[in-house]
């Protein structure tokens, strides 16, 4: 029997190193998720279409690549917000979607969950991915699918694959081959950035790496340890790029977020003569809300869509290559001015003291162990995440720049199927949890064990401090009842610090389910982080009266 479009389809994810796919079943993807089922590879079916693509985004982050699978337009579109967030931070998902039958659409007919017209949601999705397909075409079906895939490798970015529900079953053309175009620098101009860089970090007195996400999304952090360790350069890095560099080397200095960071070494970053800026996107919260100064005639940058050497750009050089090149370059290391980042702070004694979020931050920092993953959501769990020590062995994951609410818990889903050795530790706020919380039903009936931490502060606690009015509230919930509406886990409210590291134990010993622990926070209390950003905004409304 020759093979059939599905059948090509999983295969060829499975041949990339894909082991699980999220989604949510629909009548138009049904013959899809049967095949998928008698596959080698696992689905995880989550509560609701946008957690599927949370989980496949977070998959991919350390997988290489994810996969969600969803119905027609009202499963695809409800993930569109995931996808739209791969897209702006560099994350490569693999979006399939069932839609109807070529035939089934035939005189136009409105069929259910059709939108306007039956190419609406392949339009939308256009605009969300760096490339987008339908396979309605058994002759060119393979090819497409072998170009999806390596268009989302390329460029590290989420793709759109249609498939028509009377095409899954249909037999397959052989591929035929239609590479991509071969991606590379220009020598004279690779070489020419190469040798400006070099005699620009030479001539510097206080140069400092900065290093960002992109790093890890295309997998050059092997290239940043090299140019560390020949170069004696210290390192910085992004909210975005956090544990792209092992935080307990000497060279490591912290994270550089503008007014968000710590003092001594924004001023330390910001009178470099020389930055050299690996992978890091200029997004606003990486440069903290843009009160970070850098000054581009002192800095080297290098980035998936542009390398510049102070005002110099060069268009035809790739970073994968300039970095390369870097790391390869014959330095001679020399002493750099010291920068002493703070230790790891080491245990934490609790008392009978109400609980603060810089005291919570200071408990989690103690209990972080070697196996965890700290996954943030956008808000104060994410500013104040960025003071966290983060050991070579954990990793830390986050919506840092499309900050979409709710990410945090079914991305938490998508790392322990990808990392299994790993424990997600989730730090959510309580307004991003009543979004998406519910995905940890799909974490309990799958036997996972992320450990939640839920910030529960009645509202929309970073928001507070920009403009506060009743928008802000929200219906305050028992987090810690749903442990007997889910079953498989834990629940616990706490309210002092000794509650909290009572509760941290329980967690870490709950090592067969999850856990999630309330934690009673006042209003108007702030991480450390989140108070340096305000206090630095309040500076500057001031400058300006």
């Amino acid at each position: 029997m020759s093979e059939r479009i599905g059948d090509y389809l999983i295969r060829r994810i499975g041949e990339e190193g894909v082991e699980h796919v999220f989604g949510v079943p629909g009548d138009y993807c049904l013959s899809f998720f049967s095949l998928l089922e008698k596959s080698p590879i696992k689905i995880i079916n989550s509560c609701d279409e946008q957690g599927a693509g949370f989980a496949a985004d977070a998959y991919a982050r350390l997988k290489g690549l994810g996969v969600v699978a969803l119905t027609y337009c009202v499963g695809g579109l409800k993930a569109a917000n995931a996808i739209a967030q791969a897209y702006a931070e560099r994350s490569p998902v693999i979006l399939i979607s069932g839609a109807p039958g070529a035939r089934e659409q035939l005189r136009n007919p409105l069929l259910h969950h059709r939108v306007r017209d039956f190419d609406t949601q392949f339009k939308v999705f256009r605009e969300l991915t760096v490339g987008a397909t339908v396979l309605d075409d058994p002759a060119t079906a393979a090819s497409e699918i072998d170009r999806m895939i390596a268009l989302a490798r390329r460029h590290s970015r989420p793709v759109y694959i249609e498939l028509p529900r009377d095409m899954t079953l249909a037999p397959i053309a052989p591929a035929a081959p239609r590479p991509l175009p071969a991606e590379t620098s220009d020598p004279e101009a690779l070489n020419q950035a190469v040798a400006e860089a070099v005699e620009k970090i030479a001539s510097a007195k206080q140069p400092v790496i900065l290093a960002g996400e992109e790093l890890h999304r295309f997998r050059l952090q092997s290239h940043l340890a090299t140019l560390v360790e020949r170069t004696g350069i210290p390192v910085a890095a992004t909210i975005m790029g956090k544990s792209v560099f092992p935080e307990s080397h000497p060279a490591y200095m912290g994270v550089y977020e503008g007014a968000m960071g710590r003092e001594a070494l924004r001023d330390y970053v910001e009178r470099s003569d020389c930055l050299v800026l690996l992978g890091a996107m200029m997004t606003d919260i990486n440069l903290g809300i843009y009160t970070a100064n850098i000054n581009r005639r002192f800095a080297i940058y290098a980035a998936k869509d542009r390398v510049s050497i102070g005002l110099h750009a060069f268009d035809e050089v790739r970073m994968e290559d300039f970095v390369a090149a870097l790391a390869a370059h014959l330095w001679q290391k020399r002493a750099v001015a010291p920068y002493h980042h703070p230790a790891h702070p080491g245990p934490f004694k609790a008392s009978d003291r109400q609980m603060t979020v810089e005291a919570l931050f200071r408990q989690i920092n103690a209990f972080l162990e070697r196996d965890m993953i700290v996954i943030a959501d956008p808000g104060d769990a994410l500013l104040g995440a960025s003071d966290l020590f983060i050991s070579d062995g954990a990793h830390f994951m986050a919506s840092a720049y499309y900050t979409s609410l709710g990410f945090a818990v079914p991305a938490s889903i998508g790392a322990k199927a990808a990392a299994p050795h790993l424990r997600p530790l989730v730090l959510v706020g309580d307004g991003a949890f009543q979004m998406t919380g519910m995905e940890i039903s799909t974490a309990a009936r799958f036997g996972m064990n992320p450990i939640v931490i839920l910030f529960d502060n009645d509202g929309y606690g970073t928001e507070r401090p920009m403009l506060d009015g009743g928008f802000n509230d929200i219906k305050r919930w028992e987090y810690a009842e749903l442990a007997r509406v889910i079953g498989g886990g834990l629940g616990i409210r706490v309210s002092t610090e000794r509650e909290m590291a009572a509760a941290l134990d329980r967690a870490r010993a709950n090592e067969s389910g999850w856990t999630l622990i309330q934690v009673m926070l006042e209003r108007e209390d702030r991480s450390p982080a989140l108070q340096r950003l305000t206090a630095k905004l309040a500076e500057r409304v001031r400058a300006r009266s």
